[in-house]
């Protein structure tokens, strides 16, 4: 079963989900700015990307982060408290299948998740 942590606003998000869908994949949705991901949820994407992905969950362009974390040396802990308190900084599309996680910047990259 395949999964995508989306925001309906973001055109890469819908790029990804899109690219899914002329697939034949009709992922679980899960709009996270609706329905934010708890602390647990979170810790289990992050467990689910490769360990070098992890670091670009946060989207640093976000006026939040340039306010309270920029400049900071964030730990995978902090990261992942960032996003429980702002979900807005969750990048996104993620395309989650099993037990892996992929970003889908470029949305070409969750294609790997169909090998």
């Amino acid at each position: 079963m395949f999964k995508i942590l989306h925001n309906p606003r973001c055109r890469k998000s819908r790029e990804v989900l899109k690219l899914l869908q002329e697939r034949g994949i009709d992922p679980v949705v899960i709009e996270y700015l609706k329905t934010p991901l708890n602390k647990k949820k979170i810790e289990e994407v992050v467990s689910f990307l490769n360990e070098m992905d992890f670091k670009k969950l946060i989207r640093k362009n976000e006026l939040i982060y340039k306010e309270k974390y920029k400049n900071k040396i964030l730990s995978k802990s902090d990261l992942i408290q960032a996003i429980v308190q702002d979900p807005i900084l969750l990048e996104r599309p993620i395309v989650i299948k099993d037990k892996k996680a992929i970003i889908g910047r470029p949305p070409e990259n969750v294609l790997d998740l169909l090998k």
